[in-house]
């Protein structure tokens, strides 16, 4: 008896001394980055958040804090279903990419090849747009947005097309990078144009199923819609969290499956997407891209222009340090703050509510953030810095 008695206490004393070494060879102290995110609820920045870090073939951390829903106290889990936004881009990107491989198309392609209406595009000067596959998926084309009656009507990709081609581009494309949702939701309608398939049906088929995405999708149901993280907006005048609705362009059946936005999905899932990128397009054994479809999510196409959300002075006139791929921004040059930790080549997305996926395929890690705070997580923000920060010290460096 005593002997067993002993050989319990050894191995409780072996497991406490092993957490808490991150140099052992036991499983890192992840606590150490639910403490940080903790220190955000706790400060009333955001109700919860759920943090993910992986390798290629590795889960290295998965955490949640806080609240999912303030009226029905919902914890926040693991598992819970988020709006991730323009995390979607990459996931077209992917798309378009995988019939390149199939040399069903090229990204280097015309877009008039694909969708006639984009022939008759002008630029401002009255010359033909000529837009590629590239230009509208790098936010370079210069494309106008949808009216707001269109945005909200349309049942299909298809139904967008008239309003993006209704006047001249914005800009001589080419010259300068401007974020256009239009440009993103145009990729998604070649991928249906060329693989014959509606566009939701087309990322189930070749993308989802494949890599267990089992809670990703448009459209999310009873279920599903159970599990969802709710939206909060910081009130300025109570100090309190309002709850936030998602458009009502994103998530409903009757409305087009939207490549710029409209996907819903967990950590988890994500997490698994981000490991197919990590693998250099290969997940599981399984090659989802080629060698050369992953240099165009992972490299410049932009050339010199200043890219990205950091441009302004205020968060570092950081436009140079960034690029753009295909559906992708990509890190040129690390600088302080939330790209400190990440190398050159590093790209990802995020999203309007606060989401983030970063892939940094030089140190084979992936970091994945999950928050429900509109307009909150700009891509200066402290919070992504101090979580890919912890997360860096603690299972990288």
């Amino acid at each position: 008896m005593k002997t067993i008695y002993f050989l319990i206490i050894s191995i409780l004393f072996f497991a406490c001394t092993s957490n808490s070494n991150k140099n052992s060879d036991s499983t890192p102290n992840v606590k150490a980055i639910d403490n940080v995110l903790q220190a955000f609820v706790d400060s009333g920045y955001i109700p919860g958040a759920v943090t993910m870090v992986v390798s290629k073939d590795k889960i290295l951390h998965l955490g949640s804090v806080g609240v999912a829903d303030y009226e029905t106290k919902s914890p926040m889990e693991p598992d819970r279903l988020f709006w991730i936004a323009s995390m979607t881009k990459p996931i077209t990107a992917v798309a378009l990419l995988m019939l390149q491989d199939e040399g069903r198309l090229s990204v280097e392609d015309p877009v008039s090849k694909y969708i006639p209406e984009f022939g008759s595009l002008k630029t401002p000067s009255g010359k033909d747009a000529n837009l590629t596959i590239t230009q509208i998926m790098n936010h370079t084309s210069g494309l106008r947005e949808a009216d707001a009656q269109t945005a909200a009507n349309a049942k299909e990709l298809a139904d967008l097309i008239h309003s993006y081609v209704s006047g001249p581009t914005q800009f001589e494309p080419g010259s300068k990078w401007n974020y256009c949702q239009s440009g993103i939701n145009t990729g998604a309608r070649i991928v249906e144009v060329v693989s014959g398939l509606r566009f939701d049906k087309f990322l189930q088929e070749k993308i989802f199923d494949p890599l267990e995405m089992k809670n990703t999708t448009f459209y999310p149901t009873q279920l599903t819609e159970s599990k969802r993280a709710a939206g909060y907006v910081k009130n300025n005048d109570t100090r309190n969290f309002d709850k936030a609705e998602v458009s009502s362009i994103f998530g409903k059946p009757e409305n087009a499956p939207l490549g710029n936005g409209g996907l819903f999905s967990t950590a988890p899932d994500y997490a698994r997407f981000a490991q197919m990128l990590l693998g250099n397009g290969v997940y599981k054994g399984k090659r989802y891209l080629s060698e050369d479809a992953m240099t165009y999510l992972s490299t410049v196409k932009t050339g010199d222009l200043d890219c990205g959300f950091l441009q302004e002075p205020q968060y570092g006139s950081r436009g140079a340090n960034y690029g753009w791929g295909i559906g992708t921004c990509v890190l040129r040059t690390p600088h302080s703050g939330v790209a400190a930790m990440l190398s050159p080549s590093t790209f990802g997305h995020g999203g309007a509510w606060g989401t983030q996926a970063w892939i940094d395929p030089a140190k084979d890690v992936a970091y994945i953030m999950m928050i429900q705070r509109p307009n909150f997580n700009s891509d200066a923000s402290n919070i992504r810095a101090e979580f890919q920060q912890k997360a860096f010290d603690e299972l990288v460096r």
